[in-house]
């Protein structure tokens, strides 16, 4: 018997969550100064995230995360920061726009291809109390960026 697609879509997404949650990429500090930092916390759980972003110019040329949290949160930063890798401060402020479209359960953020892999992270729209574990990540990038 196999899953309906919509089913077998779930279960890709949870499975991506889950591998950014156990092997997250860009996680640690950055070698070379940062240009920026900034943090966030959710009081409700105590998930605390510091991310740290190395600019040139008006380009992001490196960012890493540090913090613990839920899986959520870990994964979203996780894809976050690929997510911004290379950006310019534009690019970076309408993908956490459009980051932010998502969680408010806009079918079109999810599936616009420039999300990337935060695109699974579309059924946190459903569970309002997660919104803010998803959104930690792009909430310190922004406050390090002054977005």
């Amino acid at each position: 018997m196999s899953l309906p697609n919509s089913a077998k879509l779930e279960a890709l997404y949870q499975e991506l969550i889950l591998d950014h949650y156990r092997r997250p990429r860009n996680k640690g500090t950055l070698a070379a100064a940062a240009s920026a930092e900034g943090g966030a916390r959710n009081p409700l759980c105590g998930d605390e995230l510091t991310v740290t972003v190395a600019l040139d110019g008006e380009r992001v040329s490196a960012v890493r995360f540090t913090g613990s949290g839920c899986s959520i949160s870990q994964a979203s930063a996780s894809m976050m920061t690929q997510l911004v890798d290379g950006r310019t401060l534009a690019e970076v402020a309408a993908l956490r726009r459009r980051f932010s479209q998502l969680l408010a359960g806009d079918p079109d953020a999810a599936a616009d291809p420039s999300l990337g892999d935060a695109r699974a992270l579309a059924g946190v729209a459903k569970f309002p109390t997660r919104h803010k574990c998803a959104a930690m990540a792009w909430e310190a990038l922004a406050a390090g960026l002054g977005l």
